[in-house]
């Protein structure tokens, strides 16, 4: 026999229980208009026993699977002020896959106020909260019908698409990204468009449904159990779906009697004997909470990688790969170079030689695209045997802040190319690689990515830019990293871990200072672009770390 969950319940205080004046029941026989279902629902309120957490009542009629990192709005981006540390090792693969927590229990439990507050306790950076009502499965005729008359059970196993939800979370775990449908509980339908998430330390995945399923409970490193008394639940639920879900009070009634309560009965609370640990009355359990967070955070210390260390004593030795492409050095080009190296070089001439070192660089790349033969007839009338692009398309990728300075020489090369932005900067504390930000086109799986950076040191920003890329199913072999100047460090770091990736610039020094500085370098190329002080001990590279 398994042994009992915990019970994490050191405050034996217990829980205002429901009065016998104001029953459901008899408030379901006085409702007589959809007017006085709203006042109920607002009277509902009176019945939930405070607990004191200071959160007001989540308002939605649709799913919500989202991250909740720590923001920085501006009026076109939003900055990650707690960026996400490596979760790759020096090979470039997932050495360890992100924590999931499986939150169960009852309908209207508390699970989701319970995975918020465990959020918010946590206070680290990407952590994804997957809820279980986004993966109700698509309803036939007959059943919207059902649903439409409180006649379907949504609280059956059956409801739910299990084999979405396994996929969906494997991939996460993998530090892949994965798209989540958004479910209508308006209408018991999913939306067309589906929910894109990626990146996670932590998975919280919440349901009723959680750990109804053999294949779903292996994916989970924690499981809890949400316990709440039945008629707190049932007036959570009544406020729910009367104020939040247009539903009327005895509708709600008959669903609950009819499938909620026997559901919960039959498949719900026989699994809280799987859970780790059991919080009694959800989210006024703070001692419970306090509990799960400390422990999460332990799980979180064992799994810190150091990447940067790695990656300058690592695979240095070696003649560089076949995989780079360095750009002919003629006079013009070393002319460029002598320019924009030289300290005295002024901001004007310094910008006006890396444009043009930028469109000979892009150029170059570009050859390395896959072409097919093609037949054109010229205005003469005659046919011309030529080449084409045989992909589907181009996009291309910057890494904030310099990496943005190519976009311009990229466009006007490609014609609508699409392009995407990554920020990646350098946590100053822990000298590691840290992803603040992103943003990239949609299917873009399918493209060929040029990934742009100006300079390459170490290689720990751009080997976390590809992961990015991989993790959104770029093909390993459809991405070409492009910078000026590059360290052989760098370019090693990156070509052992993805030893498919294009490597393309226009020069490779051959040393890395302590500091990381390539040497003899060109010193910190966004500063001299743009304008602005140099950091101090700073690298080449664009590591300004944010803290927030």
């Amino acid at each position: 026999m398994a042994a009992p969950p915990a019970r994490a319940d050191a405050d034996p205080s217990p829980m205002s229980p429901l009065t016998a004046r104001d029953p459901p029941g008899r408030q379901a026989e006085k409702s007589e208009t959809a007017c006085e279902d709203r006042s109920n629902a607002e009277s509902l309120d009176r019945l939930l026993p405070p607990v004191g957490t200071g959160h007001s009542p989540r308002k939605r009629t649709t799913s919500q699977c989202k991250s909740e990192p720590p923001l920085l709005r501006t009026s076109k981006r939003t900055i990650y002020t707690a960026g996400r540390p490596p979760w790759y090792n020096e090979h470039g693969t997932q050495s360890k896959e992100a924590f999931a927590i499986g939150l169960g229990g009852g309908s209207a439990s508390g699970k989701t106020t319970v995975a918020r507050m465990i959020i918010e306790a946590l206070d680290v950076p990407w952590v994804v909260l997957l809820s279980m009502d986004s993966f109700y499965k698509v309803l036939t005729e007959q059943q919207q019908e059902q649903a439409a008359h409180n006649n379907f059970n949504f609280d059956h196993p059956d409801a739910f698409d299990f084999d979405l939800i396994i996929s969906t979370l494997k991939k996460l775990k993998q530090g892949k990204s994965v798209k989540v449908p958004v479910y209508d509980f308006t209408t018991h339908s999913r939306k067309r468009d589906w929910k894109t998430l990626y990146g996670a330390n932590v998975i919280i995945f919440e349901g009723i449904m959680a750990f109804a399923d053999k294949t779903l409970l292996e994916l989970l490193d924690m499981k809890i159990f949400v316990d709440t008394d039945s008629d707190i639940r049932l007036v959570r639920r009544l406020r729910r779906d009367i104020s939040e879900r247009g539903r009327d009070i005895e509708g709600v009634i008959k669903q609950y009697n009819k499938f909620v309560k026997p559901s919960f009965d039959q498949y719900i609370q026989p699994t809280m004997r799987l859970a780790d640990i059991v919080v009694p009355r959800g989210s006024g359990n703070t001692v419970a909470i306090d509990l799960i967070v400390q422990h999460v955070h332990s799980q979180l210390e064992e799994r810190e990688l150091s990447v940067r260390a790695a990656l300058a004593s690592a695979h240095q030795c070696h003649p560089l790969p076949q995989t780079l492409s360095v750009l002919k050095s003629t006079p013009q080009v070393r002319g460029m170079h002598t320019i924009i190296r030289d300290k005295e070089t002024s901001r004007d001439e310094f910008i006006f030689y890396s444009k043009r070192l930028m469109r000979l660089l892009i150029e170059h790349a570009l050859s390395f695209l896959p072409f097919q033969d093609c037949v054109v007839r010229t205005p003469q009338g005659q046919e011309y045997a030529g080449k084409c692009y045989a992909g589907k398309q181009i996009t291309g990728v910057s890494i904030l802040r310099a990496g943005e300075t190519m976009e311009p020489a990229l466009r006007a090369v490609c014609k609508d190319v699409r392009i995407g932005t990554i920020l990646i900067q350098t946590n100053q504390l822990t000298g590691e690689p840290e992803l603040h930000y992103l943003r990239l086109p949609k299917d873009i799986s399918d493209d060929h990515v040029i990934l742009m950076d100006c300079t390459v040191s170490t290689g720990a920003a751009a080997m976390m830019a590809v992961r990015v890329l991989l993790d959104h199913d770029v093909p390993e072999d459809k991405i070409f990293l492009l910078s000026l100047l590059m360290a052989e460090m760098g370019v090693h770091s990156v070509a052992y871990a993805f030893p498919r990736v294009r490597i393309i610039t226009t020069a490779v020094d051959k040393r890395v200072n302590d500091l990381f500085r390539i040497i003899p370098g060109i010193g910190n190329f966004g500063d001299r672009y743009f304008g602005t002080d140099a950091v101090p001990d700073g690298s080449d590279e664009e590591e300004v770390a944010y803290t927030g």
